[in-house]
């Protein structure tokens, strides 16, 4: 009965919490007393969609930057009216999605996309349309754009006059514009195709070069009745007004705590199966992308609110879960399997799962409807967290105590906490080793459902973002102690504040390196993890 009362899984829920929280204060003191790069002050892009005066819901905005990368969305809320909030000061184009209009409102095409210049204080960009027009089909082609560069004295983009801009198709010149007194220039084209747009850099002021070396030439494919926006960057981007470390660390942090116990959500699904298991399942990203698919699958296609298509995507989860297990892994165990072998199925299940997805789902990322647009949130110092991230929050640490009360006070989570700590007694003392596996994956289908739920909440829903997860999770279990439950709780909460943390002196690009250090440095001291448990070999 010892074993049972005393297993991998150690400590005490309260005392497992609390250090969770310690250590995420100890990485975010460390990171205020050892300082770093400031980001820039964020801003919004705020307006409205109407058609005839009438406000239009529902309406999909998307904020691009000069790359054509998306760096934000959202959705038109019942007054018609939107907010997208931007990390960065610079040169955008916002754009309205029609697919998303009703069918009675109708833009022209030169009307969908506008170019703005975003700095701290905001921009506002209203669409307007005409109720019941049919846009234009075919004809009215054209490429267009501002040409602007920041003055380092007044720190603002000022327009270029006098430039010229030239476009081809397949190598020879169909078109010329020079750019206006506010920077403007449009060239008409004689119809659809792939274009290749230059700027011509001799015309160029003296004083003003391209900011990056070889971006004077811009291709663009146009479709039928497109008027597509380009974007030439020009001088050295401006410094602009900055927040100091200590406003950045903060924000920082509760970003960091909620990434965290999203990671843990789904760890612990994939800490349990490897204590009852011993497998190390590198399909478990799938399940994270499964949930969230599912959610979005009932709340965009059948309409169903994001809070009723969540239980219903945990519910598939957890089947899913259980059906993996029966169908693939059960009998594998049943013929003797080695782990390394199940290792390496897991992997090319986790492949044909990611591209099944991919050919269901699409490439493209996707929102749930609701929560896109937040009201003002709860502040705390300098940080704001939104509803969407304090509710996510809320949630999963609701579930988190769930899952560690269960695993402390009930028979069935006695019973998973024997098997992870001795298979062979645990069966010898009358335990079903085989029924106990099974809630394992049933339980660990569904939290790693949910984690996909609010990872979608965080981000955008893509057929591959269980699978970019999944090197995190790993860590977060081997930083907490394989095959404990409570470790893969602490050891997620603290990958996620160094990986949101690290943006602090690297680009966001690059964070998941901060969590690849961090389980470095933890494990060349403690290599059995925060909470494993040493065990003698040989």
């Amino acid at each position: 009965m010892d074993s049972i009362r005393r297993t991998r899984s150690g400590l005490r829920p309260a005392r497992t919490i609390a250090l969770a929280i310690v250590a995420g204060f100890v990485v975010s003191l460390v990171s205020l007393l050892a300082g770093g790069a400031a980001a820039q002050t964020p801003g919004n892009v705020t307006g409205t969609v109407s058609a005839d005066g009438t406000a239009v819901e529902g309406v999909s905005i998307t904020v691009r930057d000069g790359e054509g990368a998306k760096v934000g969305g959202g959705f038109t809320t019942a007054d018609g009216t939107y907010t997208i909030p931007i990390a960065e000061p610079g040169d955008y184009t916002v754009a309205l999605d029609p697919q998303t209009l009703p069918d009675d409102v109708a833009f022209a095409p030169t009307a969908l996309q506008v170019e703005i210049t975003l700095d701290a204080a905001g921009a506002v960009v209203d669409f307007d349309a005409a109720a019941g027009e049919e846009p234009p089909v075919g004809g009215g082609e054209e490429v267009r754009g501002t040409l602007r560069r920041p003055n380092p004295d007044t720190q603002v983009n000022e327009p270029v006059a006098g430039v010229t801009v030239r476009a081809e198709l397949d190598g020879e010149p169909v078109g010329e514009a020079v750019s206006g007194a506010d920077g403007t220039w449009s060239i008409p084209l004689p119809g659809p195709g792939t274009y290749t747009v230059v700027l011509v850099v001799e015309t160029l002021p003296e004083g003003v070069d391209l900011r990056n070396e070889g971006s004077d030439r811009l291709t663009k494919q146009i479709v039928s009745g497109q008027s597509s926006p380009l974007l030439f960057q020009l001088g050295d981007r401006v410094n602009r007004a900055t927040d100091s470390l200590y406003e950045r660390s903060i924000r920082l942090f509760f970003d960091g705590l909620n990434y965290g116990l999203i990671i843990a959500i789904c760890a612990i699904g994939l800490s349990l199966i490897f204590g009852t298991t011993g497998l190390t399942n590198f399909a478990h990203g799938e399940l994270v992308t499964f949930g969230a698919v599912v959610a979005i699958l009932f709340n965009d296609t059948f309409g169903l609110h994001i809070l009723i298509a969540a239980p219903i995507a945990i519910v598939f989860g957890a089947g899913f879960g259980a059906l993996q297990d029966l169908g693939l892994w059960r009998p594998l165990r049943q013929r003797g399997v080695g782990l390394n072998t199940a290792m390496i199925v897991s992997i090319g299940f986790g492949l044909a799962l990611r591209y099944v997805m991919l050919y269901q789902f699409g490439g493209d990322p996707r929102k749930y409807e609701q929560y896109q647009i937040q009201p003002d949130g709860l502040d705390i110092g300098p940080a704001t967290i939104s509803p969407k991230d304090l509710t996510s929050m809320v949630l999963a640490v609701a579930v988190l105590v769930g899952v560690a009360l269960m695993l402390q006070r009930t028979r069935i989570g006695k019973a998973m906490r024997a098997v992870s700590d001795n298979r062979d007694l645990a069966a010898s003392s009358g335990i079903d080793v085989q029924r106990v596996i099974l809630t394992v994956w049933v339980l660990g289908g569904g939290l790693s459902a949910f984690g996909g739920v609010l990872l979608g909440l965080d981000e955008d829903v893509t057929w591959d973002m269980g699978f970019r997860l999944l090197l995190l999770i790993f860590a977060g279990v081997t930083l907490g102690g394989l095959g404990t439950a409570y470790g893969a709780l602490v050891g997620s909460l603290v990958v996620g504040q160094f990986v949101i943390l690290s943006t602090l002196w690297i680009k966001p690009e690059l964070k998941n390196v901060g969590a690849l250090v961090v389980l470095i440095l933890v494990l060349l001291v403690r290599p059995q993890g925060i909470l494993g448990r040493k065990e003698r070999v040989g």
